[in-house]
């Protein structure tokens, strides 16, 4: 839910009183060139980007709220495995 305005430097900004923002970045349309209204931000520690998002999750961003969600770690060229519960509580691969 990023607004179109919103750029890598005033999205670091809004974040870094937080802690150490290592990394911002924003998803851009491969054919358009446009934003696709979503970003990632990286903090060199865990507890501060749960703060962050404790504080900023529905908080408004140049003039759109914000919906923040930890991102799940993608290994390159490979698809992501995730383990599922079975009945008797034990993890079964998809």
């Amino acid at each position: 839910g990023l607004s179109w305005s919103v750029d890598e430097k005033s999205l670091k900004n809004a974040f870094s009183s937080f802690g150490d923002v290592t990394e911002v970045r924003i998803v851009y349309d491969k054919d358009s060139g446009r934003a696709r209204g979503f970003g990632f931000v990286i903090f060199s520690n865990e507890d501060d980007a749960k703060s962050a998002k404790d504080a900023m999750d529905g908080k408004a961003l140049l003039g759109r709220p914000l919906r923040i969600n930890f991102a799940l770690e993608k290994a390159r060229g490979g698809p992501v495995v995730v383990p599922r519960f079975s009945d008797n509580g034990r993890f079964n691969r998809p």
